[in-house]
């Protein structure tokens, strides 16, 4: 049976390898005006709509591509399609803002952004820093929503800092004006866990989330959620011997957001016991996004 299911996984990705280096020599095979096509709404085609035209034969593409803009026309009935001019506007935008780097200003991060959300309502620049010595910053509101960019390398090539990321997919996921697949995968929830010993058979437990880590959402021009914590403390003979259930209000405006860079939230909590071997089962829930991590340690007093 093993030998089974070893022979079937080995099957699917030899297959999911081949379809994949499939879908290249297609992409690659593409005439200039269909390969263009593709690239320009790499922004917002979706996955499903981007295989379905690599599997089109060549004289089915011009009609995907009418359909395409057609279904995204907020007017049908005018001459215009203003979602397409728009986009396409916004793109020469973008070149013309952005031509630090060397990458075509649609191409980065601001531009992508640009492309959209449209300009933003407010934009700061920090050439160098937000602090005195940090690395160069923009920082671009959409209402109460900050998107930070940095320039790590010092060349201009402004990256979306991780934190804006869930911002973005929050504002996309409330946008009426473009509306690409919003992608929140890749938002890692963890924690740090550190125990201290203190007199008197104390120990102090630290639980440290990460800021950019954590979920926010936006509530009256804040951005806020809870955290669900969970502690169980049992025995060396697995009988539970003491537990801890509290929730942890995070609710931060413009000013503090920018104080969050590279920072913790840290929940600390004071346990005391008798001499002895002890493990320790935390857990930890974000309630806005439903995600949960879960840890073990053992230790002794």
């Amino acid at each position: 049976m093993k030998k089974y299911l070893t022979t079937i996984l080995a099957l699917s990705l030899v297959f999911l390898i081949l379809n994949s280096c499939r879908f290249s020599r297609i992409e690659k095979d593409l005439s200039p005006e269909h390969g263009d096509f593709l690239s320009k709404v790499r922004y917002i085609i979706t996955k499903k709509e981007r295989k379905l035209f690599l599997n089109l034969p060549f004289s089915e593409r011009e009609n995907f591509i009418k359909e395409f803009w057609k279904k995204r026309d907020p007017d049908p009935e005018t001459e215009v399609n203003e979602f397409k001019e728009r986009y396409f506007k916004r793109i020469e935008e973008a070149n013309h803002l952005f031509k630090e780097g060397g990458t075509p200003g649609w191409l980065q991060d601001r531009g992508r952004i640009y492309i959209l959300l449209g300009p933003p309502e407010g934009r700061e620049k920090y050439p160098t820093g937000y602090t005195f010595d940090g690395r160069p910053m923009e920082i671009w509101y959409y209402g109460v929503y900050p998107i930070i960019f940095i320039d790590y390398s010092y060349v201009g090539d402004y990256e979306l800092y991780i934190l804006s990321a869930q911002h973005v997919a929050q504002l996309l996921k409330a946008s009426i004006d473009l509306k690409p697949e919003v992608k929140m995968e890749g938002l890692i929830f963890d924690f740090d866990l550190n125990l201290e010993k203190l007199p008197g058979n104390k120990i102090n437990v630290q639980i440290k989330v990460q800021y950019k880590n954590i979920w926010l959402v936006e509530r009256d021009d804040k951005l806020e959620t809870t955290l669900l914590l969970s502690l169980e403390v049992f025995s060396d003979s697995k009988k539970k011997v003491w537990d801890f259930n509290e929730e942890y209000s995070i609710s931060l405006g413009q000013n503090e957001i920018m104080g969050t860079l590279g920072k913790s939230y840290v929940i600390p909590v004071d346990i005391e016991l008798s001499q002895g071997k002890y493990r320790m089962k935390i857990l930890l829930e974000n309630k806005t996004d439903g995600k949960k991590v879960q840890k073990t340690i053992n230790f002794d007093l």
